[in-house]
């Protein structure tokens, strides 16, 4: 335990100092938006090479006079500079985005898109000379989309790597210790985009912690340790996980790590469920903090969702007229009486709404009041029934409940209101699902978790879709849902 301790010394004391990382990282932020100007700009060059000397030269308007490629400067130029305050405007040179391509692969995306626009717009308002071609600036959009990921990717892989990625974390020691906090750095351990290095736990005024942190995490001592800790200009957050803390500890915590530039920060055991959406309020010049900013929660892309969900389900529904006449028949063939079934289920903010879908069971299927999935080889299932659940062909109907706005194509699968009132009480954070509206497909069902399956695992995956919408992820769940076969709910 002593070799322990003085290794995680010598560790701490060969780590550049707070001052030192802010500079490296200033710099590094620095190279790397020098880096992105310049392959912005000769992106742009290659675009025109593209355009007007290849074969694509043909391609447009006829008789146009040859030109040279100093000609469009201006257009290099100033697409290089709204490209370049596209990507400061989306915070793409923070040092968390630095160490998540993820994230920084989906604000090249918006940006590349935004460029588009604004420099085709500007271009023409502007009247540079030569106008600008159309199919030029689409090139452009197709190599920077191709380009700038690719870069970034290869600069992600390098900064990766120990060496660089220990100057951009935040070196973190936690006041107080428990499971929580144990399961939350056990994950962080193999992820190298993580954002914090845990360099030590603090023992809070309690005098023990709830349980051990682990061999490589040392235990720095006191309250008055830390305090002679943080002027050694060897830590940059000071990370509260106790909250047990009284009021003046965390004051005095709080004044401690201000004198020493250290950032002070809590972790409320409170929220822990769609975190993504916590946003710090000012009510009055009081603090509060709440889950207000969900993706779907702009009105923007409310619009977006409805206006895509109104295409799909209108083009689905014509698409689909022949497979639902023919199964129709063959359902009516089986077991004559209605082809559709509608059944109750719970919606967005809990409306309750009826779900059209073909029948694929017997009439009366739920004798004696009975209310529960279907299960593997049920016996109440018709042929046919079996069929159309491999193929998610009795979800179709429920294309006529996106129209009337009671779906989404993609979201949670709702519910039956009498199975809710006992799910909500024993799986935690269930009826957080019912924050938007429930879909025909959803991102728990491509991974499986369909029928009789895991509950937990299937909310689990649920608020993550909650917390991480964006309307790629909608195509690509639509798109794995042609892949997936397995019995439906």
């Amino acid at each position: 335990m002593k070799h322990e301790h003085k290794d995680n010394d010598n560790q701490r004391k060969s780590a550049p100092s707070r001052g030192r990382r802010s500079g490296l990282l200033t710099n590094l932020r620095a190279l790397t938006f020098g880096a992105d100007v310049f392959i912005v700009f000769f992106s742009l060059l290659g675009s025109y090479w593209l355009r007007f000397e290849t074969g694509l030269n043909d391609l447009g308007v006829k008789g146009m006079e040859p030109m040279h490629a100093f000609d469009y400067m201006g257009h290099f130029f100033v697409g290089t500079v709204i490209m370049a305050v596209t990507l400061i405007n989306f915070h793409l040179y923070t040092h968390e985005n630095l160490l998540s391509f993820h994230r920084t692969l989906r604000i090249l995306i918006k940006s590349c898109v935004v460029w588009f626009a604004s420099f085709l717009g500007l271009t023409l308002m502007l009247k540079i000379q030569p106008d600008v071609s159309r199919i030029y600036s689409f090139l452009a959009l197709v190599v920077l989309l191709v380009v700038m990921p690719t870069w970034r990717w290869f600069l992600w892989r390098l900064l990766c790597r120990d060496r660089f990625a220990r100057l951009l974390r935040q070196r973190t020691v936690l006041v107080g210790w428990n499971e929580r906090w144990a399961r939350a750095i056990s994950a962080l351990g193999a992820d190298h985009a993580r954002q914090i290095e845990v360099v030590g736990v603090i023992v809070p005024p309690s005098g023990r912690l709830a349980t051990q942190p682990p061999p490589h995490i040392p235990v720095l001592g006191s309250l008055e340790d830390l305090a002679r800790l943080l002027p050694q200009d060897e830590v940059d957050v000071v990370l509260v996980g106790d909250l047990d803390l009284e009021n003046h500890r965390l004051l005095e915590l709080a004044t401690m790590c201000e004198k020493a530039m250290v950032e002070f920060k809590l972790a409320p055991n409170y929220f822990r469920v769609l975190l993504s959406g916590l946003h710090l309020e000012s009510v009055s010049g009081i603090p509060v903090l709440g889950i207000s900013r969900l993706p779907l929660h702009s009105a923007f892309n409310q619009y977006v969702k409805r206006a895509i969900d109104m295409v799909g389900a209108f083009v689905g529904l014509v698409l689909s007229v022949p497979i639902l006449a023919v199964c129709g028949a063959l359902i009516y063939l089986e077991s004559p009486g209605p082809i559709f079934y509608r059944q109750r289920r719970l919606g967005r903010s809990g409306q309750i709404f009826e779900m059209v879908k073909l029948r694929s069971m017997r009439l009366n299927a739920e004798t004696g009041g009975k209310i529960g999935w279907t299960v593997k080889d049920d016996p109440r299932r018709l042929r046919i029934g079996t069929f159309m659940r491999a193929w998610n062909i009795d979800e179709i109907p429920q294309f006529w409940n996106v129209l009337k706005g009671e779906m989404s194509l993609v979201g949670p699968r709702p519910e039956r209101p009498e199975l809710i009132e006992e799910f909500k009480e024993v799986i935690p954070h269930y009826n957080a699902r019912h924050n938007i509206k429930p879909g025909i497909t959803g991102w728990a069902q491509v991974n499986g978790l369909r029928g009789d399956t895991d509950l937990s695992e299937r909310v689990r995956f649920d608020l993550h879709y909650i917390e991480n919408w964006n309307v790629f992820f909608d195509f690509q769940i639509m798109v794995m849902t042609f892949f997936k076969r397995e019995n439906a709910c």
